[in-house]
């Protein structure tokens, strides 16, 4: 675990968000098992110079990546991201919602626009905008990336803000795709259960955009 802020992570006990910090408190007291602390990028094992493509989600959920430390576990969310990804030549070995469980991602990394979990999973303004810092950092981190998956409107408008980039200037759309100097923005729906349930996302149309990217990535 971290124990001092880096340019790309928060530490620990990062205080930038005090909201956030009291809710990590409460519930470092309520599960003193859990990682409850800011959740760090999960990088292909090969390392930064192997990454051609990052996923930027949201927020760590609380029984999921809060509680192991690895973004996207524990939830729907993660059956369909790590699966996907699977498909696409992105990660390798078997996915169960554990950190041990031997999932490798490859040419490959996951973060979050917001690092720590946020009540009702709902970071606000100053939040998103406190922590964009690090996501600036672990864009520029990445000196082979190609391409970028923004999943939902939150993390592709912050990801444009990381860019010096406005929103109005590639608007957010499922399946829209953006050139930013070197980088392709991909964004999508998020993969949450709750647009699954909906409708509003398949299984499909989360396919379609992840094969698009790794279609670029391969020919970039």
């Amino acid at each position: 675990m971290l124990s001092e802020m880096s340019a790309c992570e928060p530490s620990r006990d990062c205080g930038l968000c005090p909201r956030l910090a009291a809710f990590r408190n409460t519930w470092r007291a309520a599960e003193p098992g859990w990682h409850n602390a800011p959740v760090a990028s999960f990088v292909a094992p090969e390392g930064d110079r192997s990454v051609e493509m990052l996923v930027v989600g949201l927020a760590p959920g609380l029984r999921g990546a809060n509680r192991t430390g690895r973004p996207f576990p524990g939830d729907y969310a993660g059956d369909l991201l790590y699966k996907t990804l699977k498909e696409h030549d992105f990660a390798q070995g078997d996915y169960r919602a554990d950190p041990a469980d031997g999932l490798r991602l490859k040419r490959c990394a996951i973060t979050n626009a917001v690092r720590c979990v946020p009540p009702e999973n709902k970071p606000v303004g100053a939040e998103i905008t406190a922590c964009r810092t690090f996501l600036t950092a672990t864009i520029e981190r990445f000196e082979n990336l190609k391409a970028i998956l923004t999943l939902g409107r939150i993390a592709h408008d912050s990801t444009l803000r990381a860019l010096g980039l406005r929103p109005g200037d590639a608007p957010f759309s499922h399946g829209g795709a953006h050139d930013a100097g070197r980088l392709r923005i991909f964004s999508s729906y998020h993969c949450s259960r709750y647009n699954t349930n909906t409708g509003r996302l398949t299984e499909a149309m989360f396919n379609d955009v992840v094969g698009a990217l790794a279609r670029h990535v391969s020919e970039a």
